[in-house]
């Protein structure tokens, strides 16, 4: 009976040891897989903050992106206030995921679906902008050519304006006449020379028209214009005067003559009526409205 008993009391021991054995057995199984889990909740998380960071990273990539394509565009186009509008959103987008948990994967999920589709738009903004980009450039470089053809076009033009201009006055100069061995004398009554005024009766001015192939032949008038010493012109009346330099001056003697091209010598006489003072006496010479000649002479 009692060996009975001690075999029952054994049996129960064993049972109770296998029972107590497999329920450690299950803790250390469910204790492992815990810790497996709680590792790989771990790992998950790390990469969805990496993924985080990244998808920041990206954003304001994209920020840069937007101001780098506004700087290629006119500040009226229509064209800038979409980039503005997107690059807005992607601010938005930027703070919005600056302020979601790692932890909250789903929502890091949504974001970074909306971050592909933020990038999609980019993407073609920056394809439509380069290509209008391009097309500005060659535009501009076309209408730089053009403008640097019109002014060299203007430069020609106008050189040759002046050239021509130069050659006018060339033609204008070489067909004036000129009046060479200007000569003024006082004479006496009988006709000879004196260097004194109280005895002059007369103030003698001859000169030389040079002979002259380009000049204009035919009939010609030449003034006469004498200075006195005290500057003022010796003339017979102040309605005595002809146009020079688009003004009128007093002259003191003229006189019609033909000019045929060749040299011939010209002679103007003076009646003295009036009381003449000693010193140096200015003659000038005109033909078509230019000087042709100037000459002094000193009397005592």
């Amino acid at each position: 009976m009692e060996n009975k008993k001690k075999i029952i009391i054994i049996s129960v021991a064993i049972v109770i040891i296998a029972i107590v054995a497999t329920l450690i057995a299950s803790l250390v199984y469910l204790w492992n897989g815990l810790q497996e889990s709680e590792k790989q909740n771990a790992e998950i998380q790390e990469l969805v903050a990496l993924e985080q960071e990244e998808m920041l990273n990206d954003l304001q990539t994209a920020q840069m992106e937007y101001d780098e394509l506004k700087k290629k565009i006119l500040s009226n186009d229509s064209l800038l206030v979409k980039l503005e509008q997107e690059q807005l959103r992607t601010q938005q987008l930027y703070e919005e995921l600056q302020n979601t948990k790692a932890t909250n994967a789903a929502e890091i999920k949504r974001l970074k679906k909306e971050l592909k589709t933020l990038r999609g738009v980019l993407e073609s903004y920056m394809v439509q902008i380069d290509s209008l980009y391009r097309e500005n450039t060659e535009l501009k470089n076309e209408n730089t050519k053009l403008i640097a053809g019109k002014q060299r076009a203007e430069k020609e033009r106008n050189d040759l304006v002046r050239e021509k201009e130069a050659l006018s006055e060339k033609v204008d100069l070489a067909s004036q006449l000129d009046a060479t061995g200007i000569r003024m004398t006082m004479l006496r009554s009988n006709g000879k020379e004196t260097t004194t005024i109280k005895r002059a009766k007369q103030i003698s001015v001859s000169c030389t028209i040079s002979k002259n192939i380009t000049a204009t032949t035919g009939d010609k008038r030449v003034f006469v214009r004498i200075i006195k010493p005290d500057g003022e012109p010796l003339t017979k009346g102040y309605s005595n005067t002809f146009k020079y330099e688009n003004r009128d001056i007093s002259y003191s003697m003229k006189k019609n003559f033909e000019f045929t091209g060749e040299e011939q010598t010209l002679t103007f006489y003076w009646d003295i009526e009036e009381t003449l003072q000693q010193g140096r006496y200015q003659v000038f010479i005109f033909v078509d409205g230019n000087m042709i000649g100037e000459g002094f002479a000193d009397f005592e």
